[in-house]
C-alpha cells in the first residue's frame, strides 16, 4: 500500500471524480459497513475486509479476522471512524472504475463487491508503531545501509536479495545480497540516486538504479495478467539488457 495506491490513485481518482451519485446497488454496502462501523462492530465491520490487509511497511499486513479485531482500534480510530459514519454514502463515497469505490480522497477503497480491499488512512498509534518498527529494523540490517528516510521494498528473485530504501528528496537506494545472504551482512552492491518512475494511471512503476554503463530496473506490478509477477528485476549494461528475473515482495 505504497506510494503505488497512495499516490498515484488518489491523484489520478481526484482529477476524475464524477459528480454523480453512487449506485445504489453500491450503496446497500456502502451503508451497512457504515452502520457497523458506528455500532463498533467490529466482527461485523471484519466482514467487509479483504485478507490479508497491507499496512504501510514495515507495519505487517492484517492476516485474518482475529488480526483484524486485535488491532480493530489501531486502524479504525476516532478521526477514521467519525469520517465513516458522518459520510453520505450517495455523495462522499464514488465510484472509480475497475478501481473500485473510494471515500473522500482515498481514506478507504472498497471494490464493486463489497470487501474493502485497500485502507489508505493512518492512526496515529500506526504511525508510531511505523517508526519504532523502522528503528529496529535499522539496528539489524548492515552499518552500511542502516540510515534512511523509509524503507521501500525487500524483493527476493531466485538469485537476489534486493533492498530497495528512501533516502529522501527523491533519491532511493539499491542494496543487493545473494539470496543466502541475510541483510545483516555487507551489501554486495549499493546504489544510491535512484529514481522512481510511475507505469501509468494502474499503480505500476519501477524503480532506476544507474551505475557505470549498468542499469538496474525494479518492477513493482498492482495491475497485470494472472501469470504476472509481483516484481521484477532487469540488469542491462549499455542498454542491451543481460538478465531478467521474477521476483516476489517480501515486504512492502
Amino acid at each position: 500500500m505504497r506510494k503505488l495506491i497512495y499516490v498515484i490513485f488518489i491523484v489520478f481518482c481526484i482529477q476524475n471524480i464524477s459528480a454523480q451519485d453512487l449506485k445504489q446497488e453500491y450503496q446497500k454496502f456502502v451503508k451497512s459497513f457504515i452502520s457497523n462501523v458506528k455500532s463498533n462492530n467490529k466482527e461485523g465491520v471484519a466482514t467487509f475486509i479483504s485478507f490479508p490487509l497491507g499496512r504501510e511497511y514495515p507495519i505487517p499486513a492484517v492476516k485474518n479476522k482475529a488480526d483484524f479485531i486485535k488491532r480493530y482500534d489501531q486502524i479504525f480510530d476516532a478521526t477514521l471512524k467519525k469520517e465513516i459514519i458522518n459520510s453520505n454514502p450517495a455523495k462522499d463515497w464514488s465510484e472509480m472504475g475497475w478501481r473500485g469505490i473510494m471515500l473522500g480522497q482515498g481514506d478507504i477503497w472498497i471494490d464493486t463487491t463489497g470487501k474493502i480491499i485497500t485502507i489508505n488512512y493512518q492512526s496515529q498509534v500506526e504511525k508510531d508503531l511505523k517508526n519504532k518498527l523502522i528503528s529496529s529494523e535499522k539496528v539489524k540490517l548492515h552499518s552500511s545501509i542502516a540510515t534512511f528516510k523509509a524503507p521501500v521494498y525487500v524483493l527476493e528473485t531466485s538469485k537476489f536479495r534486493i533492498r530497495i530504501d528512501d533516502l529522501g528528496n527523491d533519491n532511493y537506494r539499491y542494496a543487493s545480497w545473494s539470496i543466502k545472504k541475510p541483510m545483516s551482512e555487507k551489501p554486495d552492491l549499493i546504489i544510491t540516486n535512484g529514481k522512481w518512475i510511475s507505469d501509468g494511471s494502474g499503480g505500476n512503476s519501477h524503480y532506476d538504479f544507474k551505475k557505470g554503463a549498468y542499469l538496474y530496473e525494479c518492477y513493482i506490478t498492482v495491475i497485470g495478467t494472472s501469470d504476472s509477477p509481483p516484481a521484477l528485476l532487469t540488469i542491462s549494461q549499455n542498454d542491451k539488457e543481460i538478465l531478467n528475473q521474477d521476483a516476489k515482495i517480501v515486504t512492502k
